[in-house]
C-alpha cells in the first residue's frame, strides 16, 4: 500500500469479524506517541471494539515492500505491543469470547507472549481458539509453534508457511493434505485452514474437506487478506453456517480485500 495504513494482525480479524456483525474486540498496545493516538483513532473510526493499553514504548510499524502484490515485511523491534500488559478487563472478556485469535509474532517477546498464553488459559473450553501462525522473519520457533498448537483448535496457515513447517515437522508423506491432516489428527482441531493465495484454498476437518479455487481479481495488494478470511470463516462458523457457506464467505471476502490497499475494505 501507499503511505501509512492501520492495521496488524489481530485488528484485522476483529475489523472483519465486527463486520460480519460480531461483537469483536483487538486487544494490544500502543505507545504515548502521535502514531498511538492516529491508530486509536482509526480504530474508533471504524467501529471496532478494543482493549488496546497505553505503554511508554514506541507504537508498532511495518515497511511493507510490494513485489507484483505480494508484501514483505520488515517488522521494527522494541515497540508497544512487545509489551502488552495484562489487565482483569482483559481476562474478564476472554472468559466470555466464542473464539480467540492468535499468532506467532506477538509472542517474539516475553511479556506478551506471556500476557497471551495466560489468556488463553482463561478461554472457554467450548470457545474456537485460532492459531493463525502468521510467520515474519525471524520471529518464530518449533517450540513456540508447539506451545500455540497445544493451546488451540483451529489451525491457519498459508502455503509457503505450510512449507516451512516441513522443515521443523518430519512427515511420512510430501503430500500438502497428508501434512494437513497430520496436524488436525495431531492436535485434536476442529478445523486447519490452507490458503494458497491465487490457487485455492482447503479446510481440513475431521471427517471432511472443503476446497475452493480462489477468484480472480485485480490485485492492488494481499495485505490482510488472510487475516480478513479468517475473520470472515470463523464468524459464520458462530453464526451456524454450514463449512461449505463459510469457506465461500471467506473466500469471498479475502478476494474482496486483495482489490483494495491495506487490509481494512472502506465501502
Amino acid at each position: 500500500p501507499s503511505g501509512k495504513k492501520a492495521g496488524g494482525a489481530p485488528v484485522n480479524f476483529v475489523y472483519h469479524a465486527s463486520r460480519m456483525g460480531a461483537e469483536s474486540y483487538a486487544i494490544s498496545a500502543v505507545g504515548n506517541d502521535p502514531l498511538g493516538d492516529e491508530m486509536l483513532e482509526e480504530v474508533e473510526k471504524a467501529g471496532i471494539g478494543h482493549l488496546i493499553e497505553r505503554v511508554d514504548h514506541p507504537t508498532g510499524t511495518v515497511l511493507v515492500d510490494l513485489n507484483s502484490g505480494n508484501p514483505s515485511y520488515t517488522i521494527i523491534e522494541g515497540v508497544a505491543w512487545d509489551h502488552i500488559p495484562i489487565t482483569t478487563e482483559m481476562i474478564a472478556l476472554v472468559q466470555r469470547a466464542d473464539a480467540i485469535c492468535f499468532g506467532t509474532l506477538a509472542q517474539r517477546s516475553e511479556t506478551s507472549r506471556r500476557t497471551i498464553q495466560t489468556l488463553l488459559s482463561h478461554a472457554p473450553e467450548t470457545s474456537c481458539r485460532i492459531f493463525d501462525i502468521n510467520i515474519r522473519q525471524h520471529y518464530y520457533s518449533k517450540e513456540l509453534i508447539l506451545t500455540s498448537l497445544a493451546h488451540c483448535n483451529i489451525f491457519k496457515i498459508n502455503n509457503d508457511e505450510l512449507a516451512l513447517l516441513r522443515t521443523l515437522f518430519t512427515f511420512e508423506s510430501s503430500n500438502d493434505a497428508d501434512a494437513c491432516m497430520w496436524f488436525v489428527e495431531t492436535f485434536k482441531l476442529k478445523y486447519m485452514i490452507l490458503t494458497a493465495g491465487a490457487e485455492e484454498s482447503i479446510i481440513f476437518t475431521p471427517g471432511h474437506v472443503s476446497r475452493i479455487r480462489t477468484p480472480v481479481v485485480e490485485v492492488a495488494d494481499t495485505v490482510g487478506a488472510g487475516d480478513s478470511f479468517t475473520g470472515t470463516f470463523i464468524t459464520s462458523i458462530l453464526k451456524g453456517k454450514t463449512l461449505s457457506e463459510a469457506h465461500q464467505s471467506a473466500v469471498a471476502q479475502a478476494a474482496l480485500v486483495c482489490t483494495c490497499e491495506g487490509a481494512w475494505v472502506s465501502v
